[in-house]
């Protein structure tokens, strides 16, 4: 994918023609490699989709027009990697797990309704990582540097956080109420 150098500058200006044609012309392959990194096609729609937002909102950090396309994959990537997201997928993906069963019954606004509430229940400084990381594609040395902290502590925060919230989740219901913030 060549993008070219006059476009990318427009756009990474800030000019709304510029900007809507290079997501147009990135959008066949951000749809080609989401259909190969998610292995799933309820999901894909949804990857593309994100995946374009981001683009678009961050298409001024980007050095050059030929990190593009490597960006962009790095951020289908994770995408098709988020933990929320594969909730989101519904029973296509949820079935697959040993506790799919339970939520493959649940309807799926009762299940995004459940992590949005599992992501409240967090401590602020667990949420903030999370949010930081899995919705606006920040690398560990971007949250370390806004929020002051190490690698090592945000790695260790993130890795926290996503255990509380698979606690929170857990079928059984044990662990359903605030754990402190």
């Amino acid at each position: 994918m060549a993008i070219e150098t006059a476009l990318f500058a427009a756009a990474q200006a800030g000019d709304p023609a510029a900007l809507a044609s290079l997501l147009r012309q990135l959008q066949p392959d951000a749809r080609r490699y989401a259909r190969y990194q998610c292995h799933r096609g309820s999901a894909i729609e949804d990857v593309v989709q994100e995946a374009l937002i981001i683009i678009y909102r961050r298409v001024g950090t980007v050095r050059d027009a030929g990190a593009v396309a490597g960006w962009m994959f790095r951020i289908i990537a994770r995408l098709c990697m988020l933990p929320a997201l594969a909730l989101m997928r519904g029973t296509q993906v949820l079935s697959e797990h040993d506790e799919g069963k339970y939520f493959a019954q649940m309807p799926q606004d009762e299940l995004r309704i459940d992590l949005v509430r599992a992501l409240e229940s967090l401590p602020l400084m667990y949420r903030e990582v999370v949010l930081l990381r899995d919705m606006e594609q920040l690398t560990i040395t971007e949250i370390a540097q806004r929020l002051q902290l190490t690698r090592e502590a945000v790695k260790s925060r993130i890795h926290r956080a996503r255990a509380m919230v698979r606690e929170y989740l857990r079928p059984d219901g044990v662990v359903r109420e605030k754990a402190g913030g």
